[in-house]
């Protein structure tokens, strides 16, 4: 660590110490609003297109395999006694 970077945590941690209201999060007292905003009131429920995202998932894990599995078979090394024999 330089004395550059140094300087510059220091001075980061000075800042946050000093001004803490910049790098404070939302207020602590609860809202008006309560429920569901999404719907009006409905549970959560499914958005989008479920039986789409499985069927993607499953086709991104057989590429997987399939690109694994060539890649594997094609750099695999060769002995001169026994052809695809690995050590």
């Amino acid at each position: 660590m330089t004395r550059r970077d140094l300087v510059a945590l220091v001075r980061t941690v000075v800042a946050m110490c000093v001004f803490p209201a910049a790098a404070a999060a939302a207020e602590p007292s609860p809202s008006g609003m309560g429920g569901d905003p999404r719907s009006a009131g409905e549970g959560p429920g499914l958005v989008g297109d479920p039986v789409l995202a499985l069927g993607l998932v499953v086709a991104i894990a057989v590429v997987a395999v399939v690109a694994t599995t060539a890649w594997v078979r094609l750099t695999a090394r060769r002995d001169e006694e026994g052809a695809g024999t690995r050590r």
